[in-house]
């Protein structure tokens, strides 16, 4: 079985040391929330507190994608791009792209610190 770290440096091997730099501080932001584990699949990195409440789905270029799940749609927001109800389920994907350090702002740390719970 592979290791979680060899899981992780798999999905960020290969990416540009801008999106490393943002994926870092996304961490560094979330560990002052509370303590946070990642857990790394083939195609994603999910981040978890007492359960997985966020995904980071994809590291573009110059970005880095995360999906958060709640229970419910918070369509009154400026940071996510998209919310989606996931089929057959109560729960709705927040679709987020970080580009900038700044994207993390108050919105989205009170909505990440909702999701941890």
């Amino acid at each position: 079985m592979m290791s979680e770290e060899k899981q992780l440096s798999d999905f960020l091997n290969g990416k540009t040391e801008y999106t490393l730099g943002l994926f870092r501080f996304f961490m560094e932001q979330l560990s002052e929330m509370g303590e946070i584990n990642l857990r790394a699949t083939k195609s994603m990195v999910a981040i978890e507190s007492k359960t997985a409440f966020a995904y980071i789905t994809q590291l573009g270029k110059n970005f880095v994608h995360v999906v958060i799940s709640f229970d419910q749609a918070y369509e009154d927001n400026l940071c996510f791009t998209k919310i989606a109800q996931v089929p057959g389920t109560s729960q709705f994907n927040h679709h987020l792209r970080i580009y900038f350090k700044e994207d993390i702002n108050e919105e989205v740390k009170r909505f990440l610190r909702l999701a941890m719970g």
